[in-house]
């Protein structure tokens, strides 16, 4: 027998480099896709965007992330909900176009970062972005669409509809008791089956239509939006500019979530393949995106979760998930049943995780003990989330900068001209 040439993980049932049996790898994969398909296609629907593009995206998104990081990473990618604020103004301005230019920019950021942190490593990051400035900002991505969401849950059109609403609380609660009961893998599918039962009980008080379902082909090319051949070139350097600070937020969390696969697998990625590496298939990842009709995407907690749940961390089941999502973006009629989600069903399970994704900014506060008795911390928090919630835009001319944008880059500001200390608390001590 050869001799064994780099580390094993003889804890994990796969570990990276392993594959499964023929049999074993079809369902395996199938399982990492339904993690990640209700958040995924959640993203674009809540925009605007054709559902089918963004799982189609996802899948190459993974795929080529795993060949940049030579395939030492088990990671999917799938739409990112950090960028929804900014895309969903920009849908009502400059259309896709803007919102391509925007996640072609964020992906272009993730490259240049990769390349100076493969150059200078990676501490400055760390710096410029602190709890106390990565916090509030990720408690703003939630927040600042509790409104759509609840719009989305009560009105039918321009009026209050009580079967919406019924709907809308019927699909959170469900959703909740799912994810608290279930247990194994149909843990980790609790939104999907919550988005499931949600759309059953719709189906039950009328307000899904069906039509467009069987009109659809089984076989549908998506309709691909390609920003440079389908529009008149033209320069969108506001949507650019309101959506490429949050690049640095997503970067924050794609770290946070190498270092949970440092831990499951038992090695370091930062160093081997290096950070610089999984910017950069995180970067290119979004670039594709951008180029055909999708929204930014992202490393995805939902599969790392099934890794851990599973202890099967063979890249070559994460290859079969991106493969198994562009063969389905090709089906015509799931994308129409996607589409045909009606919108209660979509604000209900809303309030679930844009209410999550509020309450992970402050889980990042908790866990790094930050302390709001510091002047300082009140005054970047404060600001942050009073500008992002409230989406206090800066509007020059054409150029739009969304409340998001504003805090992201008023926060980083902050973090790095305020001292440690106020002048009344160094007199105190």
């Amino acid at each position: 027998m050869a001799k064994k040439t780099s580390f094993h993980n003889d804890e994990a049932i796969l570990d990276i480099q392993d594959r499964p049996t023929l049999g074993h790898w079809f369902g395996l994969s199938i399982q990492h896709l339904f993690a990640m398909f209700g958040s995924t296609v959640l993203v674009p629907i809540l925009v605007g965007l054709n559902p089918g593009i963004a799982l189609f995206s996802s899948g190459v998104g993974t795929l080529l992330y795993i060949l940049i990081t030579n395939r030492k990473i088990p990671a999917y990618m799938g739409s990112s909900f950090s960028f929804i604020v900014p895309m969903l103004a920009l849908m009502k301005t400059t259309g896709y176009p803007g919102i391509a230019q925007g996640t072609i920019g964020v992906g272009c950021v993730y490259l240049i970062v990769a390349l100076i942190v493969s150059r200078i490593g990676f501490g400055w990051i760390d710096k410029a972005l602190p709890p106390i400035v990565v916090g509030p900002i990720v408690m703003v991505i939630g927040l600042s669409l509790a409104g759509t969401a609840a719009k989305d849950a009560t009105m039918n059109g321009t009026k209050y509809d009580l079967r919406y609403f019924v709907v809308a609380l019927a699909t959170v609660l469900i959703a909740i008791f799912l994810n608290m009961y279930l247990k194994g893998f149909l843990s980790q599918i609790a939104i999907l089956l919550g988005i499931i039962a949600g759309y059953l009980i719709a189906v039950l008080v009328g307000i899904v239509n069906f039509s467009p379902v069987m009109q659809a082909p089984w076989f549908k090319l998506p309709s691909f939006e390609f920003p440079f051949i389908s529009y008149h070139p033209k320069l969108y350097l506001g949507a650019i500019l309101s959506m490429v600070p949050i690049a640095f937020v997503t970067m924050t969390e794609h770290m946070g979530h190498i270092m949970v696969l440092n831990g499951l697998t038992k090695r370091n990625f930062f160093k081997d393949p290096g950070l610089h590496r999984t910017l950069a298939g995180d970067g290119t990842a979004s670039i594709i995106a951008g180029l055909v009709g999708g929204p930014p995407v992202t490393s995805y907690g939902e599969n790392i979760g099934v890794l851990a749940i599973t202890k099967v961390h063979s890249v070559y089941v994460l290859i079969g998930a991106g493969t198994f999502a562009i063969i389905f973006s090709f089906i015509g009629k799931l994308s129409a049943l996607i589409q045909s989600i009606p919108a209660p069903v979509i604000g209900g399970i809303s309030f679930l995780l844009f209410g999550v994704i509020a309450s992970s900014g402050l889980r990042v506060l908790i866990d790094n003990h930050v302390d709001f008795n510091l002047k300082r911390n009140l005054m970047i928090g404060s600001a942050v989330l009073v500008i992002g919630i409230g989406n206090a835009y800066l509007q020059i001319g054409e150029f739009q900068f969304s409340g998001l944008a504003i805090a992201t880059v008023l926060g980083i500001i902050l973090n790095l001209i305020l001292p440690q200390k106020a002048a009344s608390e160094r007199e105190v001590h």
